[in-house]
């Protein structure tokens, strides 16, 4: 089980820090994305890390700007986003995979219930 939480209304410019708390799994054997539903869009791919935390990857419109951390011994990631801006409002959803690919939603195993993050101009 994965529980996601931080969203909030921000204003441009401003940060959050979302986290995911993971349960039932052996969070370690993971790598973990972030993905984000803007409104009327589809789930599209944020940012990802591998299972021991040595690679990350990010979608272009948020590298420089957002960074995913793990620690696997409190079972928790987190997406630290800075310099946030109005096309970032969407629900956040946390993801686990146990394959190999991390950029495609269909390649996740568990998924967390979302956070809204809406940032106002």
């Amino acid at each position: 089980q994965l529980q996601a939480c931080g969203g909030g209304l921000v204003q441009a410019g401003g940060s959050l820090r979302l986290s995911c708390a993971a349960s039932g799994l052996t969070f370690s054997a993971y790598n973990m994305g972030w993905f984000r539903r803007a409104p009327g869009k589809g789930r599209t791919f944020v940012a990802a890390i591998t299972s021991r935390g040595l690679g990350t990857d990010y979608t272009d419109s948020v590298r420089g700007r957002f960074t995913i951390s793990r620690d696997n011994a409190k079972n928790t990631v987190w997406l630290q986003m800075n310099s946030l801006k109005p096309e970032d409002t969407a629900v956040y959803y946390c993801a686990a995979t146990g394959g190999y690919s991390y950029y495609t939603a269909g390649q996740y195993d568990y998924w967390g219930q979302g956070t809204q993050v809406t940032v106002s101009s």
